[in-house]
């Protein structure tokens, strides 16, 4: 009886300035999304040093997620790892990334920033949970490509096309 070989893990980095939110959301919903298939980080160029509570709750409430072990931290802790893919969450970060050994995947999935949401404790739970619905369907759909049917150029166009709807 042979034995399955096992699937190599894609290493995955999501970068955004504070590291508090959207990198956060990201890494911890292809974490539960991808499973096994990936090796998750985040990280930011200017971390906050927090993450932000609305994030905590909100993968807690509305993805059953436990991130209490989620920190903000800087990309700097991951030079010298090869990445398959580094994507990028906010234009900032995407200006200001580094290059990367290896030669990874690098793709742009811009979304707003939850925290420059004013109004009431709703309004702004609100905007934090779209930019979660967000990027949980982007997780979904790159999660969902045939990365063992892809060559690298078409991998790396779709990853891309994820970013732009």
């Amino acid at each position: 009886m042979a034995t399955e070989v096992p699937q190599r893990k894609f290493k995955t980095l999501f970068l955004c300035t504070a590291n508090a939110e959207r990198s956060i959301f990201a890494e911890y919903l292809l974490r539960k999304e991808g499973g096994d298939r990936f090796e998750v980080y985040s990280g930011g160029t200017s971390p906050s040093g927090i993450v932000h509570p609305l994030v905590l709750e909100i993968l807690k409430n509305d993805y059953q997620i436990d991130a209490s072990d989620a920190r903000s931290k800087s990309w700097e802790e991951f030079q010298g790892v090869e990445f398959d893919f580094v994507i990028t969450l906010c234009d900032a970060a995407r200006e200001q990334t580094p290059d990367w050994p290896g030669q990874p995947i690098i793709a742009h999935w811009s979304s707003r920033n939850p925290v420059e949401m004013t109004g009431d404790a709703a309004d702004v739970r609100h905007a934090f949970f779209e930019v979660a619905e967000e990027i949980h369907r982007r997780v979904q759909l790159f999660v969902a490509l045939p990365f063992e049917k892809l060559d690298l150029l078409r991998l790396e166009a779709a990853t891309h096309d994820i970013g732009a709807g």
